[in-house]
């Protein structure tokens, strides 16, 4: 099989956003147009991460997922004000098929051990913020506001403890950069765990997802590549083809 190669899509305050490391979120348009031109495209799997700092709302934006949805023919994963396992259960019961969890995973990590005996595993994703600080690499939450004092590896083996499915490695100085996934960073972590882990952070062309393939990641995903067409940033919603996809992944063991 060709590996999972997946987009990630920012929202903020119902809109389509991107950003540039994790700062300067740049307006691509409305959520809904580019979710019906990603089911055109046949795409296997979307990624929503909301990243507003509504303080006003208490939980997930449940109007916003259902509309999302309910005009999805794929599966989708959302990460967003999940704070309890009623939170989770909700997101769950309107068609999404996997939650994403984030600050919430790092401040009680027994969380995600509650929605793992509760959901499944396999409908948990930990999402991990990862940025280089002073040489070493650190985990920031809060939108990659504030570091916490768990290596990466330390906090992915403790997550897999926990009973999560999948841990979505994203690395802040690649965000948006389009100059290629951070390999070293993807060998440290995928060593150091068995369970699978998506890659995001970087990805500007398609050579850049079979080198995550082949360097221990099981999936690739990318936000700016899918959304941007050419040095200008022009918004333009994109995706290979399978042919393209089957072409670049041909003859490896990935297939």
């Amino acid at each position: 099989m060709i590996p999972r190669i997946i987009p990630c899509l920012l929202l903020k305050d119902n809109s389509l956003v991107k950003t540039f490391r994790f700062s300067d979120p740049k307006y691509i348009g409305d959520p809904i147009n580019a979710l019906k031109i990603f089911s055109e495209k046949e795409v296997d799997e979307l990624i929503f991460l909301d990243i507003s700092t509504n303080s006003k709302r208490s939980g997930p934006d449940i109007k916003t997922i259902s509309c999302l949805a309910s005009e999805c023919f794929m599966p989708i994963a959302y990460g967003g004000g999940i704070k309890t396992l009623e939170d989770a259960k909700k997101v769950i019961n309107l068609g999404v098929e996997k939650v994403v969890l984030n600050s919430v995973a790092h401040i009680n990590p027994d969380f995600v051990k509650v929605l793992s005996t509760n959901l499944g595993s396999q409908s948990i994703i930990v999402a991990m913020d990862v940025k280089k600080i002073d040489g070493c690499y650190k985990i920031l939450i809060n939108n990659g506001k504030n570091p916490v004092a768990k290596s990466p590896t330390i906090f992915a083996q403790e997550m897999e403890k926990m009973g999560v499915g999948e841990l979505f490695l994203n690395s802040i100085d690649r965000d948006g950069t389009r100059e290629g996934y951070d390999i070293k960073l993807i060998k440290e972590l995928t060593s150091a765990v068995s369970v699978p882990v998506i890659a995001c952070g970087g990805a500007g062309k398609l050579s850049h997802f079979k080198e995550a393939i082949q360097n221990g990641a099981s999936a690739a995903s990318a936000g700016s590549m899918f959304v941007f067409y050419g040095k200008f940033n022009s918004v333009l919603i994109n995706y290979p083809d399978r042919n393209e996809l089957e072409s670049l992944f041909a003859g490896s063991n990935t297939l």
